[in-house]
């Protein structure tokens, strides 16, 4: 749009220009003419009236050669005088007949006059009366370059008049333009923020009156989409509510109707399919009381430790070696105690985790240590470093305590896991729960839908650890060889691109 309205004032300018100055150029050229034969008209006068006396007598010629002699010089018109017998007196003309030409004769008969001859330039003949043998003729001639002497000086200073306006008009042009377009980006920064949730977004009214106006109405309607989602989280919520108190009665009667069972294969079986109906209505109700905008947040870093020293106890129990790389800078991963006998992690769990994992884990990572320029430059060197997230803290645990459960009832006590969280080179947190278990079926990745396990469980887990992090934008991987779980989220504060899943 800029650059459209810079050319159309530019041609504009130049049409308009070109219109006022061909005239005037023209007209230069004509003034420039007149003037020089003006001048030529006053000097031809001036020698006739000069000579008029001394050609009365015979005698008296040398002094008139000698007037004429004195009028001609280097860059003046040629002056001379052309006698009754046909002499001329001066430079650059024949003696006799041939020297009096018609213009000459006409001249003679007492009329005084400019003509433009045939080789071009112009003459002025100025008869001069008296003379011992005929009228004398003065005659002066004008080239073409003393005709038009300084139209090329004039119709450069036209032309620098001419350049200076365009120039003037496409500087207003473009201030113009750079309100204009600067306004037009205004509303389409705002109009994407709103496109990408952000109902906080308002419009500055800046710009022509159109343009403002546009604005107002782009601030009206974000408006009354933030009141429309309002009251529909409101109405999501009451019914979340209703929902949750006419489900809690028929699933209790459930779970007290399978405790009654005689056969207790069958009891625990359908007690199973009970808890996993009274998660699954526990997690619809959860996200239908999730906030209006996604502007929870929480730190990864932070859930993973409290996560891990929740569940460390069990590990112990379990005879687990438990690594945690998600502790403060300059600490060790914490490792539990593994019970006598037991084996270190294995080294494939290691490299997994290295490979498929966080490039490096939150113990190596210092962002913009000691430049003062991060976020986190004013950071003590013991503190933890925080990977914020654009998910609530609850949720992160509930993902994060679903795959360490898994850990812990699906694989043979005395199996290592580990988990990782860090920053991988796209700009993405990583979180990563490895073990050295047996891994998923075959065919796992490809078929673990909601619901669908070949471990003897319902799968709801992984589902919730799944939907937890494309919620947010992230990315849900699995990987066997050693069992690798893999989340990715979005930084805080950074657009919820998902990157591209790796292992």
């Amino acid at each position: 749009m800029r650059r459209r309205l810079l050319l159309l004032t530019a041609a504009t300018t130049a049409l308009v220009l070109t219109a006022l100055l061909v005239p005037l150029t023209l007209l230069t050229r004509s003034h420039a003419a007149d003037r020089a034969t003006a001048e030529a008209t006053a000097r031809a006068q001036w020698v006739a009236h000069a000579i008029g006396p001394a050609l009365a007598s015979a005698g008296e010629r040398p002094t008139a050669e000698q007037t004429v002699a004195g009028v001609n010089g280097d860059g003046l018109p040629r002056t001379s005088l052309v006698l009754g017998d046909g002499t001329v007196v001066g430079p650059g003309h024949r003696s006799g007949g041939g020297a009096v030409t018609d213009a000459v004769r006409l001249a003679r008969t007492g009329r005084a006059f400019t003509y433009e001859p045939a080789g071009g330039g112009r003459q002025v003949l100025v008869p001069v009366h008296g003379a011992a043998d005929g009228t004398a003729v003065v005659q002066v001639t004008l080239t073409e370059r003393q005709l038009y002497a300084g139209t090329l000086t004039s119709w450069l200073v036209l032309a620098g008049i001419g350049v200076g306006l365009v120039l003037l008009g496409l500087l207003l042009a473009d201030r113009l333009g750079a309100r204009l377009v600067g306004a037009t980006r205004g509303l389409a920064r705002t109009a994407d923020r709103l496109a990408a949730g952000d109902l906080t977004a308002r419009a500055v009214p800046d710009g022509p009156p159109e343009l403002r106006l546009v604005a107002g109405e782009l601030n009206r309607l974000a408006g009354r989409i933030d009141e429309l989602l309002r009251a529909e989280r409101e109405n999501a919520r009451e019914n979340a509510a209703d929902l949750a108190h006419r489900l809690r009665t028929p699933v209790a009667a459930l779970r007290l109707d399978a405790e009654s069972l005689r056969d207790p294969r069958e009891a625990r079986r359908i007690a199973e399919d009970v808890a996993a109906l009274e998660r699954s209505v526990d997690d619809v109700i959860r996200r239908a009381r999730l906030p209006l905008r996604g502007d929870a947040c929480g730190d990864l870093a932070a859930v993973a430790r409290e996560r891990a020293a929740f569940w460390l106890p069990l590990a112990e129990d379990q005879g687990r070696t438990f690594l945690v790389d998600a502790v403060g800078i300059g600490h060790p991963p914490h490792q539990t105690n593994p019970r006598p006998g037991l084996c270190p992690p294995s080294p494939k769990l290691s490299a997994s985790l290295e490979q498929g994992g966080p490039p490096s884990p939150l113990t190596a990572q210092l962002p913009n240590a000691g430049t003062g320029n991060g976020p986190d430059s004013r950071r003590r060197p013991d503190e933890p470093e925080e990977i914020p997230v654009p998910v609530p803290p609850d949720e992160l645990s509930a993902a994060l305590d679903a795959l360490i459960g898994n850990v812990l009832d699906h694989t043979p006590h005395g199996t290592a896991f580990r988990i990782a969280v860090g920053r991988d080179g796209a700009g993405h947190a990583r979180l990563t729960v490895a073990d050295d278990g047996p891994g998923f079926p075959d065919g796992y990745p490809e078929t673990g839908a909601r619901g669908a396990s070949g471990g003897g469980s319902t799968g709801l887990g992984l589902d919730i650890a799944r939907r937890t992090a494309e919620d947010a934008g992230g990315t849900f991987t699995i990987a066997s060889g050693p069992t690798r779980v893999t989340l990715t989220f979005p930084l805080a504060g950074t657009p919820s691109a998902p990157p591209t899943p790796s292992g």
